[in-house]
Protein backbone atom coordinates (compact mmCIF):
# COMPACT_ATOMS: atom_id res chain seq x y z
CA UNK A 1 0.00 0.00 0.00
CA UNK A 2 1.64 3.23 -1.06
CA UNK A 3 1.24 6.15 1.32
CA UNK A 4 1.73 9.86 1.01
CA UNK A 5 5.46 9.38 1.49
CA UNK A 6 5.62 7.12 -1.58
CA UNK A 7 3.77 9.67 -3.71
CA UNK A 8 6.08 12.42 -2.49
CA UNK A 9 9.14 10.36 -3.39
CA UNK A 10 7.81 9.80 -6.93
CA UNK A 11 7.09 13.53 -7.37
CA UNK A 12 10.56 14.39 -6.07
CA UNK A 13 12.26 12.00 -8.46
CA UNK A 14 10.29 13.27 -11.46
CA UNK A 15 10.97 16.92 -10.59
CA UNK A 16 14.66 16.32 -9.95
CA UNK A 17 15.01 14.36 -13.22
CA UNK A 18 13.29 17.09 -15.24
CA UNK A 19 15.25 19.92 -13.62
CA UNK A 20 18.50 17.98 -13.97
CA UNK A 21 17.81 17.20 -17.63
CA UNK A 22 17.05 20.84 -18.45
CA UNK A 23 20.14 22.09 -16.61
CA UNK A 24 22.34 19.43 -18.19
CA UNK A 25 21.17 20.30 -21.71
CA UNK A 26 21.48 24.03 -21.14
CA UNK A 27 24.91 23.68 -19.53
CA UNK A 28 26.14 21.40 -22.32
CA UNK A 29 25.03 23.79 -25.05
CA UNK A 30 26.58 26.79 -23.26
CA UNK A 31 29.84 24.88 -22.79
CA UNK A 32 29.88 23.89 -26.45
CA UNK A 33 29.19 27.48 -27.50
CA UNK A 34 31.95 28.79 -25.22
CA UNK A 35 34.44 26.33 -26.71
CA UNK A 36 33.46 27.40 -30.22
CA UNK A 37 31.82 24.10 -31.13
CA UNK A 38 28.73 23.84 -33.27
CA UNK A 39 25.50 24.29 -31.32
CA UNK A 40 22.04 23.04 -32.31
CA UNK A 41 20.17 25.16 -34.81
CA UNK A 42 17.30 25.71 -32.35
CA UNK A 43 19.65 27.36 -29.82
CA UNK A 44 18.93 31.12 -30.04
CA UNK A 45 22.37 32.31 -28.88
CA UNK A 46 25.12 31.37 -31.27
CA UNK A 47 27.46 34.35 -31.18
CA UNK A 48 30.05 35.08 -28.47
CA UNK A 49 28.46 38.47 -27.72
CA UNK A 50 24.83 37.31 -27.59
CA UNK A 51 22.91 38.06 -24.42
CA UNK A 52 19.88 36.35 -22.93
CA UNK A 53 17.74 39.49 -23.05
CA UNK A 54 18.61 42.31 -25.39
CA UNK A 55 17.49 45.86 -24.64
CA UNK A 56 14.78 45.54 -27.28
CA UNK A 57 13.41 42.40 -25.64
CA UNK A 58 13.48 44.00 -22.20
CA UNK A 59 11.35 47.00 -23.21
CA UNK A 60 9.19 45.30 -25.88
CA UNK A 61 6.07 44.83 -23.71
CA UNK A 62 6.67 47.58 -21.18
CA UNK A 63 3.72 49.66 -22.37
CA UNK A 64 1.27 46.75 -22.72
CA UNK A 65 -1.21 46.55 -19.85
CA UNK A 66 -1.23 42.75 -19.70
CA UNK A 67 2.55 42.25 -19.40
CA UNK A 68 3.21 42.95 -15.71
CA UNK A 69 0.09 41.15 -14.38
CA UNK A 70 1.11 38.03 -16.36
CA UNK A 71 4.70 38.21 -15.10
CA UNK A 72 3.57 38.68 -11.50
CA UNK A 73 1.02 35.86 -11.76
CA UNK A 74 3.60 33.48 -13.25
CA UNK A 75 6.10 34.31 -10.52
CA UNK A 76 3.40 33.86 -7.86
CA UNK A 77 2.60 30.40 -9.24
CA UNK A 78 6.29 29.48 -9.15
CA UNK A 79 6.57 30.68 -5.54
CA UNK A 80 3.44 28.76 -4.46
CA UNK A 81 4.64 25.56 -6.13
CA UNK A 82 8.08 25.95 -4.55
CA UNK A 83 6.56 26.46 -1.10
CA UNK A 84 4.29 23.43 -1.59
CA UNK A 85 7.29 21.31 -2.53
CA UNK A 86 9.27 22.59 0.48
CA UNK A 87 6.41 21.88 2.89
CA UNK A 88 5.99 18.40 1.44
CA UNK A 89 9.67 17.76 2.21
CA UNK A 90 9.18 18.86 5.80
CA UNK A 91 6.15 16.58 6.16
CA UNK A 92 8.20 13.60 5.06
CA UNK A 93 9.67 13.40 8.56
CA UNK A 94 6.33 11.90 9.58
CA UNK A 95 6.22 8.14 9.11
CA UNK A 96 3.25 7.13 6.97
CA UNK A 97 3.42 3.36 7.34
CA UNK A 98 4.92 0.66 9.56
CA UNK A 99 5.80 -2.89 8.55
CA UNK A 100 4.34 -5.42 11.00
CA UNK A 101 5.74 -8.94 11.11
CA UNK A 102 2.85 -11.42 10.81
CA UNK A 103 5.14 -14.38 11.77
CA UNK A 104 4.27 -16.29 8.58
CA UNK A 105 7.03 -14.90 6.39
CA UNK A 106 4.93 -11.97 5.18
CA UNK A 107 4.84 -8.37 6.31
CA UNK A 108 1.66 -6.41 6.88
CA UNK A 109 1.62 -2.67 6.29
CA UNK A 110 0.04 -0.63 9.07
CA UNK A 111 -0.92 2.97 8.42
CA UNK A 112 1.10 5.37 10.53
CA UNK A 113 -1.93 7.58 11.17
CA UNK A 114 -3.85 4.58 12.57
CA UNK A 115 -1.04 3.73 14.98
CA UNK A 116 -0.71 7.37 15.98
CA UNK A 117 -4.45 7.57 16.65
CA UNK A 118 -4.41 4.46 18.86
CA UNK A 119 -1.39 5.71 20.80
CA UNK A 120 -2.99 9.13 21.29
CA UNK A 121 -6.25 7.59 22.51
CA UNK A 122 -4.53 5.27 24.98
CA UNK A 123 -2.19 7.98 26.23
CA UNK A 124 -5.05 10.47 26.69
CA UNK A 125 -6.98 7.83 28.64
CA UNK A 126 -4.23 7.56 31.25
CA UNK A 127 -5.12 9.01 34.62
CA UNK A 128 -4.11 12.66 34.85
CA UNK A 129 -3.38 13.18 31.14
CA UNK A 130 -5.39 16.07 29.71
CA UNK A 131 -4.20 15.75 26.08
CA UNK A 132 -1.73 13.66 24.14
CA UNK A 133 -0.09 14.10 20.76
CA UNK A 134 1.88 11.34 19.05
CA UNK A 135 3.95 11.45 15.88
CA UNK A 136 5.71 8.52 14.26
CA UNK A 137 9.23 9.02 12.95
CA UNK A 138 12.07 6.79 11.88
CA UNK A 139 11.94 4.04 9.29
CA UNK A 140 9.00 1.82 8.39
CA UNK A 141 10.92 -1.21 9.72
CA UNK A 142 12.22 0.61 12.80
CA UNK A 143 9.69 3.25 13.85
CA UNK A 144 10.08 5.67 16.72
CA UNK A 145 7.63 8.01 18.42
CA UNK A 146 7.52 11.58 19.61
CA UNK A 147 4.96 11.96 22.38
CA UNK A 148 3.71 15.19 23.93
CA UNK A 149 1.64 14.94 27.07
CA UNK A 150 -0.34 17.73 28.71
CA UNK A 151 -0.69 16.73 32.35
CA UNK A 152 -3.19 17.79 34.94
CA UNK A 153 -1.66 19.85 37.73
CA UNK A 154 -2.01 17.13 40.38
CA UNK A 155 -0.11 14.45 38.42
CA UNK A 156 3.52 13.62 39.15
CA UNK A 157 5.48 13.54 35.84
CA UNK A 158 7.34 10.40 36.92
CA UNK A 159 4.12 8.49 37.44
CA UNK A 160 2.75 9.60 34.07
CA UNK A 161 6.01 8.60 32.37
CA UNK A 162 5.97 5.15 33.96
CA UNK A 163 2.37 4.51 32.92
CA UNK A 164 3.01 5.75 29.38
CA UNK A 165 6.09 3.58 28.85
CA UNK A 166 4.84 0.56 30.80
CA UNK A 167 1.34 0.48 29.37
CA UNK A 168 0.71 2.52 26.22
CA UNK A 169 4.06 2.23 24.45
CA UNK A 170 4.60 -1.37 25.58
CA UNK A 171 1.17 -2.33 24.26
CA UNK A 172 1.88 -0.68 20.90
CA UNK A 173 5.28 -2.38 20.66
CA UNK A 174 3.82 -5.81 21.38
CA UNK A 175 0.82 -5.34 19.08
CA UNK A 176 3.02 -4.31 16.15
CA UNK A 177 5.56 -7.05 16.85
CA UNK A 178 8.40 -4.56 17.20
CA UNK A 179 11.60 -5.40 19.00
CA UNK A 180 11.90 -1.81 20.19
CA UNK A 181 9.96 1.43 19.97
CA UNK A 182 12.29 4.32 20.84
CA UNK A 183 10.35 7.31 22.13
CA UNK A 184 10.99 10.95 22.80
CA UNK A 185 8.54 12.11 25.45
CA UNK A 186 7.80 15.71 26.39
CA UNK A 187 5.50 16.62 29.21
CA UNK A 188 4.01 19.91 30.31
CA UNK A 189 1.28 20.97 32.66
CA UNK A 190 -2.04 21.77 31.06
CA UNK A 191 -3.05 25.40 31.43
CA UNK A 192 -6.08 26.12 33.56
CA UNK A 193 -8.02 29.33 33.81
CA UNK A 194 -7.97 30.98 37.20
CA UNK A 195 -10.77 29.85 39.48
CA UNK A 196 -13.01 32.48 40.97
CA UNK A 197 -13.20 32.36 44.76
CA UNK A 198 -16.19 33.97 46.46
Amino acid sequence: MAGTGGKTRVVNRVLLCLIGLVLLCAGGVLLAQGLGWAVPSWWPYSGPHDVLLSRGNRIRWRHDGWWWPVVIAALAVVVVLTLWWLLSQLRRARLTEVLVDSHDGESVVLRGSALEGVLESEAAALNGVARARVRLTGHRRAPATRVRLHLESHVAPGDALNRLTGETLAHARESAGLEALPSEIRMRAAKHSAERVS
